[in-house]
């Protein structure tokens, strides 16, 4: 079936559209963005169980875009009475000039940035699904949740609680200009088992596995499956040792490919960071970053995972960027004002927490190109190293291009074989081009993850997802 567009934003469509041009009159520039999102949380412990419509993308509310002279403003509200158009202008004037007046009074150091161009567009899009999270059994679904939390307790290891969560939100939004009407809805969603034990120091182990797909809430099954996986992993962390610091041959399972992919070339190369001189990746566009086996897409055409929108916050169709070819780092992703600032153009990676947020330059699926070499043969190549598995956390610095990634576990290799032996946790670190450039196999797979999200400094959530193939890589571990 089809995820069916907002029955609000279809009614409200017409009135919205008598508002930018209300507003048209007044600024050189006009942009509405309306969006309507439904969904559900479901966390599930052994001490208790939880669901609620408050998850991260829930919100019905709307935005107005301005530019005036070179200098843009916007105005959110959620609330909107389509037969009071008249009255809903002269409030978003006030606002929008308010804060425009105060950029002149202040004497605000400013971007000044032409105004956004508006060819004529018409695009409707709903996205296939097999269930909608506002019309699905949530009590079903606890109860599919509470068996998975209560199988894990019989099966991992020591484990102190099996914690299960799942969410499930449909998407619909609007944008509309003077000349331009762009409308899209799709359903994500995104589950988690997580465990946590003791080992033999008393030192407390976690683990955890995901499902996430551009679907409705009958992927949710899928973490069955992943659950069968976390009694042998739990096995692994509770008896592993600690990794002696050094430079390895490593092999990154798809998962830590993707948080390198996410870590190297995620906010460094986000071009809102070049206009603010903010990241030292402006520097090597049209050089070598990595080996001739390195090639990376961004994109939320790219893949068909949780950010797999058909428009950005912008209204800028969705893209499929090749950052990264064979070791040439091409280009940057980049949102509406900041290629306007660079003189370049946008890639559709426009997005906004919500339609209350400012819009940023944002990651959508970052993923590393498949290459033609088995993963027995990478393991066969390698005289010692590891085989690392299992996400925790990461971190970069766009401006000096430092990598450090959090992996839950390594399996050894001695002499071409896995013997056995496990190290926990591990943290790779890394100057991103001497990481990349070291890559010298990768697998024909090639597998995407979007159960997190990502945030700009401090704030600014939104959702991402990332991936590649089995990469071997020299690397720092520690």
């Amino acid at each position: 079936m089809k995820a069916p567009f907002s029955k609000y934003l279809t009614g409200i469509a017409p009135a919205l559209k008598d508002l930018v041009a209300a507003l048209n009159a007044d600024y050189d520039y006009v942009s509405v963005l309306s969006t309507d999102s439904i969904g559900f949380r479901i966390a599930i412990s052994q001490s208790s169980k939880s669901v609620s419509d408050q998850n991260m993308t829930t919100e019905r509310g709307t935005v107005v875009r301005v530019c005036r002279d070179g200098r843009y403003s916007e105005a959110a509200f959620n609330e909107f009475d389509p037969a009071d158009v008249a009255g809903k202008a002269a409030e978003v004037r006030r606002v929008l000039d308010a804060q425009l007046a105060v950029l002149s009074a202040t004497g605000s150091e400013i971007y000044e940035t032409a105004a956004l161009s508006d060819e004529p567009q018409t695009l409707f899009v709903e996205k296939e699904t097999e269930q909608l999270p506002e019309t699905v059994d949530t009590a079903a679904l606890v109860d599919l949740m509470s068996e998975y939390s209560d199988r894990g307790m019989e099966t991992i290891p020591g484990a102190l609680d099996v914690i299960v969560n799942a969410q499930s939100t449909h998407i619909s939004k609007i944008f509309l200009t003077a000349n331009r009407d762009l409308r899209q809805s799709y359903v994500y969603t995104e589950a988690m088992a997580a465990s946590y034990a003791p080992n033999e120091k008393g030192e407390v182990r976690f683990i955890y596995d995901s499902v996430s797909d551009c679907r409705g809430p009958e992927i949710l099954r899928r973490l069955g499956v992943k659950l069968e996986r976390l009694p042998q992993v739990m096995r692994d962390v509770l008896t592993a040792e600690a990794v002696v610091p050094d430079d390895y041959d490593v092999i990154t399972s798809p998962d830590v490919t993707g948080l390198i992919a996410h870590e190297a070339f995620g906010h460094g190369v986000e071009m809102d960071m070049f206009v603010k001189d903010r990241a030292l990746g402006a520097q090597y566009i049209g050089q070598r970053v990595g080996s001739d086996n390195v090639t990376m897409h961004e994109g939320a055409l790219c893949e068909e995972s949780v950010t797999a929108y058909a428009f950005d916050d912008e209204g800028t169709l969705a893209g499929d960027v090749i950052e990264i070819d064979r070791g040439i780092l091409r280009t940057g992703i980049c949102d509406a004002l900041a290629a306007a600032r660079l003189g370049t153009v946008p890639t559709g990676n426009g997005k906004r927490e919500n339609y209350a947020h400012k819009v940023y330059t944002r990651m959508t699926n970052t993923v590393f190109d498949s290459g033609t070499d088995s993963l027995e043969d990478m393991i066969a190549s390698i005289d010692k190293g590891y085989l690392l598995a299992g996400v925790e956390s990461g971190m970069e610095d766009p401006k000096h291009w430092g990598i450090q990634c959090i992996i839950n576990r390594g399996y050894e290799i001695i002499d071409g074989k896995l013997t056995g032996k496990v190290v926990s946790p591990v943290i790779m670190t890394g100057y991103v081009p001497d990481v990349l450039r070291s890559v010298s196999m990768a697998s024909p797979d090639r597998i995407v993850y979007g159960s997190g999200g990502c945030g700009k400094g401090t704030k600014e959530w939104a959702k991402v997802a990332d991936g590649g193939p089995y990469l071997k890589m020299r690397a720092r571990l520690g």
